[in-house]
């Protein structure tokens, strides 16, 4: 039976996962167009509204601007950061990086125009916390047709969404953490889960004012640690970065011909793997990010809208860049045979000093424990929020108790069902979420212009 639904589901990702991806992409242009480049021309007033410039401590949310997008941050800097981008870069080759600096460029436009209506939709709930995200402004959007339609969308994503948060941001985070320690450090994979299960509920219990607080200082810290080492490796290396910068340049036109252990690929194979490790390193259109911006403490919804912008540069421009040139300066993409963490593990070995191999490991190892537990704190959020769009704040207890218990399973159990359940629910999240965006955009293109005659 199992085998049966799984099949199903490989044939429906094999489709929808196409969709998806050229259905992105053009979205992710067309509000580039619209909205006239407002991820490049606005990025200084994003740094400003950061680092509190027009805070006022009187505003209704939950958490700063600033907690805001690392709360949003901890969620898409993930495992797919270390071993997505080694897998783009092993199948699609050098061109795939220049793919992924595309999507991350639209996609920084797309993250505006859905964080900006999340934070306008929102709710503000009986006990003072603030509730927003796809599942609003889905309603209101498709309410514009018919208001039981938009309940009935509304409603969909949001159970789409619960389940999404407990594959992807659960159990697949849990799974690569306890796998990589295991056979790295010989710890029992139970073991793993049960702490993660432990540190997510002690995180989790205090609501987002918590999570902001430990992503506030987790996100910078992790992301130093990472991109630091692999800095020193950029800078060790520093003969190659032009030639490096060059091949992704020439190769995401041309594709690279396979030689020795390189799978090898095309034009097409390069550009698919890039689009494809962009989109779902940062999250653009899948509708996570409103949740976190939502709970800002703002009323200008455009300005959170702006903030959500610098997602897709940090976490692909900066991070996924510093894996790449990482894999690529140092040659592991074409003289090995590892694929995903293994071969970053490989490419921070090899690029060290000798005698630094067991700190490269060590390196990688943590980035992947802090991204996973990162990841899983800010999902198990947005999760339950979706589900107190559905069933209300007497779920939340009963939610996050439930994510706990994925938390440990995901650590022990590991199905290839489970990444193509991933895929399955990621496209009935994305396709509600766009179209919403779309009907929606007229009035966000208004409120955009009427906030920065102010602000400007």
């Amino acid at each position: 039976m199992l085998d049966t639904i799984h099949g199903w589901v490989n044939s429906f990702n094999s489709v929808g996962g196409v969709i998806q991806i050229f259905v992105l992409l053009p979205v992710g242009i067309f509000l580039t167009l619209r909205f006239g480049f407002i991820q490049f021309r606005k990025f200084g007033h994003a740094i400003d509204v950061v680092r509190g410039k027009y805070d006022n401590p009187n505003d209704p949310g939950d958490i700063s601007h600033f907690k805001a997008l690392t709360t949003a941050l901890s969620a898409t800097v993930g495992v797919g950061n270390i071993a997505g981008v080694a897998l783009a870069v092993k199948i699609g080759g050098p061109g795939a990086v220049f793919w992924m600096w595309v999507t991350a460029a639209f996609g920084m436009a797309t993250k505006f125009a859905e964080c900006s209506l999340g934070l306008k939709y929102r709710k503000i709930l009986d006990d003072g916390s603030a509730c927003g995200g796809p599942m609003y402004y889905i309603e209101a959007a498709f309410g514009k047709i018919s208001p039981a339609l938009g309940k009935f969308v509304g409603g969909f994503f949001a159970i789409a969404f619960v389940f999404l948060a407990m594959n992807i941001g659960n159990l697949i985070q849990a799974n690569t953490a306890a796998e990589t320690l295991s056979a790295s450090y010989g710890l029992p994979p139970i073991a793993v889960g049960l702490v993660l299960a432990a540190l997510l509920f002690g995180v989790i219990i205090g609501g987002v004012k918590r999570i902001g607080d430990v992503t506030a200082r987790l996100v910078p810290a992790m992301a130093i640690l990472y991109v630091g080492f692999a800095l020193i490796i950029i800078l060790l290396n520093f003969s190659q970065i032009i030639p490096c910068f060059v091949r992704i340049f020439t190769d995401a036109f041309t594709g690279t011909a396979a030689t020795g252990g390189f799978v090898g690929s095309t034009f097409i194979i390069a550009a698919r793997m890039g689009i494809a490790r962009g989109l779902f390193s940062n999250e653009a259109g899948m509708g996570s990010a409103p949740i976190a911006h939502s709970a800002a403490k703002t009323t200008e919804a455009i300005s959170q809208g702006v903030v959500a912008t610098l997602e897709p540069f940090i976490d692909t421009i900066c991070i996924c860049t510093m894996t790449a040139l990482v894999i690529l300066m140092t040659g592991v993409w074409q003289t090995s045979d590892l694929q995903g963490a293994a071969l970053t593990v490989a490419g921070f070995t090899t690029g060290l000093p000798s005698g630094f191999a067991a700190l490269a490991t060590h390196v990688v190892n943590i980035g992947i424990l802090l991204f996973a537990f990162s990841t899983i704190i800010s999902w198990s959020y947005y999760g339950e929020r979706a589900l107190v769009y559905r069933f209300g704040t007497k779920s939340i207890l009963p939610y996050r108790i439930i994510q706990c218990g994925v938390t440990v399973v995901g650590s022990v159990f590991a199905l290839e069902f489970v990444w193509a359940l991933g895929d399955f629910f990621i496209f009935f999240t994305t396709i509600p979420n766009l179209v919403a965006i779309l009907i929606m955009v007229g009035l966000l293109h208004k409120e955009t212009q009427a906030y920065f005659k102010k602000y400007t």
